[in-house]
């Protein structure tokens, strides 16, 4: 690996994103690189989003299902950046010009009230610096033809992040159950795609914990007022022009995905 190839590969993915136009499998055109090379990739197309003139607002976190995990070859999640154009609100048309080949997931996100800036942050810690979560939706989308992607494309793709859509409501965390919190994905003449939060590593606020750790230990600690997307709590969901997705996360919200 050398920094000749992560910039001619962050390049890549940088014109693949403005173009809205797919490339071929990153993994395959370098199959040396690891997870080390695909976030330093990562870091490279962000750093030049942040040179012009993007915003960090909070993190996502990707490969929370076990059973994807192992289908990937990985014992742990990835995490993307989330940054301020990339917020929607729900009911806002999403335009799919502008994507490659986006899907959504439901997921629930948490804003912090403090800086996570503490070694050997525990989950006690963590719980005590939330201060406030909410459904969202990610929409996830890959510069890989067809989604055929591997740990190291998604990592290098910002872990597939494109855009999040939230609504106007914010909830309390204390006492809930996030494992029991679920979500109906629903589109018509479709069948209903269901999930619940025990598919985040058993736990929204496992996942969470794991991100706020690692990030800590890399030097780029959450900070207060981001936003942390958990990880999907149900299956992918094909957006395409035209349609609209309701996804209603049950005692909690309701939020409206329209696609153009």
């Amino acid at each position: 690996m050398s920094q000749q190839e992560f910039n001619a590969v962050a390049q890549r993915i940088i014109k693949a994103r403005a173009d809205a136009c797919a490339t071929g499998p990153i993994s395959s055109d370098y199959p040396h690189f690891g997870m080390d090379g695909a976030y330093a990739v990562q870091q490279l197309v962000n750093r030049d989003r942040l040179e012009k003139g993007g915003r960090v607002t909070g993190y996502k976190i990707g490969l929370t299902s076990e059973a994807v995990q192992r289908q990937l070859g990985v014992d742990q999640p990835d995490y993307g950046v989330l940054f301020a154009d990339m917020e929607r609100r729900s009911g806002e048309r999403i335009d799919c010009s502008q994507l490659i080949a986006p899907k959504a997931e439901g997921e629930i996100g948490f804003i912090f009230k403090n800086d996570l800036d503490c070694r050997d942050l525990t989950f006690t810690e963590m719980l005590a610096e939330i201060e406030c979560f909410m459904p969202v939706v990610e929409i996830v989308d890959s510069v890989v033809r067809d989604w055929k992607i591997n740990i190291v494309d998604t990592v290098a793709d910002n872990a597939s992040s494109a855009l999040y859509m939230v609504g106007a409501k914010r909830f309390d965390p204390n006492g809930v159950d996030f494992t029991r919190l679920s979500v109906s994905i629903e589109s018509e003449g479709r069948d209903p795609v269901r999930g619940t939060g025990a598919a985040c590593l058993g736990n929204p606020l496992n996942a969470t914990w794991w991100l706020a750790r690692k990030l800590y230990d890399l030097g780029t600690p959450i900070k207060k007022g981001h936003l942390v997307l958990s990880g999907a709590m149900a299956p992918m969901v094909n957006i395409t022009p035209g349609m609209q997705l309701r996804f209603c996360f049950d005692q909690l919200d309701e939020l409206v995905l329209k696609a153009g």
